[in-house]
């Protein structure tokens, strides 16, 4: 058992959605326990959140979020996102027969979750997405899926590789099948030993999908590939740092599953690692949490957010407004260019624009970074010396003020983004 938090303080809470199945004629809802232990022995507590209709309005009841672990489940509802599918009627027909559990869209599901993803996106909470948990923040972020691995991939990608069976109903728990891990990710430091004692850049994973990524969203770094070229595992590279709180993660496979046969002995001792790191990664947020609520928060500059705000919600219903930021553009140096682009259209004050020339510098250089095409390979340590030079200069009062803009930054395109998302997934009036 861990021990990160004395019993003095109480755990993090990880927030995970169960899922429905039907048991003697009613629907019961279970999660893995799998999960559930990892997350208990690394020092967190886990929270179901129920399958039940209208709870995505209901989650400010699971406050406080330090962690949020989204797993197995149904087909999210292809209207979520651009499929461009050319798969014909009979084929989907044959692809409902063949995989019934799966193909059964749980629509209040993938609600709850995508609410969920929101608030990660907007809180920078640390996400861990398993299965269809990492289908579900791709296609959150911008990107899309293979409605059916099989009847789709070879088509569009004939010349990829070989073909790779992603699920094997006949061996369920014992089908493995191989990925190709991308070096200076941290998949790949996880199981390097292990790489090591078998001379490859390989190992042997579960597998339990017909659907995966088809176009991974901009923000996210593949760490892995099957054989056909399918991305089995990505990450948000440049918000990567468990020990500062900061983790988003998809993986594909199921590395809590990965066990010898009639075992709980894992396949590889790095398969427990991504729960591991997690976990951290939820502990710090909370800390960070703590600490940010002890500091004095300033009532006008709240306000002055929350009406800006507002103007940007109401903004984005129409289709003539063109988006001001993406879900991609994340971290400290990030929300500062977009800052900027709210400034220039007159959304926040001029008053609060030259509070303070350290908090505007800081987010000069934000601008300048994002405008700089090297840095989606990462900022350079020299701009992120600047930066923190600069945000050292501020008060207690300014960095509380600071970081409650970037937290109403990201909630702003959240929020935009999830709306326009469902709007798009509305039938269309005949």
């Amino acid at each position: 058992m861990a021990d990160h938090l004395s019993s003095v303080n109480p755990r993090p809470r990880i927030l995970i959605v169960s899922r429905r199945t039907l048991r003697k004629n009613k629907f019961v809802d279970f999660v893995g326990e799998y999960h559930l232990d990892l997350i208990v022995q690394n020092g967190a507590v886990p929270v179901i959140v129920p399958r039940v209709s209208g709870m995505e309005k209901l989650l400010h009841s699971f406050e406080p979020i330090h962690g949020v672990l989204l797993c197995e489940g149904e087909d999210i509802d292809p209207s979520f996102y651009d499929t461009s599918s050319t798969l014909s009627r009979q084929e989907l027909e044959q692809i409902r027969n063949l995989h019934a559990s799966d193909t059964t869209v749980d629509r209040e599901k993938d609600l709850i979750e995508f609410e969920l993803v929101k608030l990660c996106l907007q809180r920078n909470i640390p996400y861990l997405g398993i299965c269809r948990g990492s289908q579900l923040l791709n296609v959150a972020c911008g990107g899309t899926l293979y409605q059916d691995i099989e009847a789709e991939l070879p088509k569009e990608c004939p010349n990829q590789g070989r073909l790779v069976a992603h699920i094997n109903y006949d061996n369920y728990d014992g089908h493995r099948h191989a990925i190709k891990l991308v070096k200076d990710t941290p998949l790949y430091c996880w199981f390097k030993d292990s790489l090591a004692e078998e001379g490859v850049e390989e190992i042997l994973v579960n597998s339990y999908h017909h659907q995966g990524v088809k176009e991974l969203a901009r923000r996210f770094v593949p760490m892995a590939f099957a054989p056909d070229g399918l991305v089995e595992g990505f990450y948000g590279a440049n918000s990567y740092d468990p020990n500062e709180g900061r983790f988003f993660m998809g993986l594909q496979f199921h590395p809590e599953r990965m066990r010898k046969p009639d075992s709980e002995e894992f396949d590889y001792p790095g398969c427990p690692r991504a729960y591991q790191e997690f976990v951290r990664a939820v502990i710090a947020y909370q800390k960070k949490v703590v600490i940010s609520e002890c500091v004095p928060k300033s009532p006008r500059l709240a306000l002055e957010l929350k009406e800006s705000k507002s103007r940007i919600i109401a903004g984005s219903n129409s289709s003539s407004v063109t988006p001001v930021l993406h879900p991609w553009k994340e971290g400290e140096l990030e929300a500062g260019a977009g800052f900027l682009e709210l400034c220039s259209k007159g959304w926040i004050s001029p008053q609060q624009q030259v509070e303070n020339g350290s908090a505007i510098m800081a987010m000069q250089m934000g601008g300048t970074a994002l405008r700089d095409a090297s840095f989606n390979m990462g900022i350079s340590g020299g701009r992120e010396k600047m930066a923190k030079h600069a945000i050292g200069r501020l008060s207690v009062e300014q960095l509380s003020d600071l970081m409650s803009l970037y937290h109403w930054m990201g909630q702003a395109c959240s929020e935009v983004l999830l709306h326009r998302k469902l709007q798009l997934s509305q039938p269309k009036a005949l």
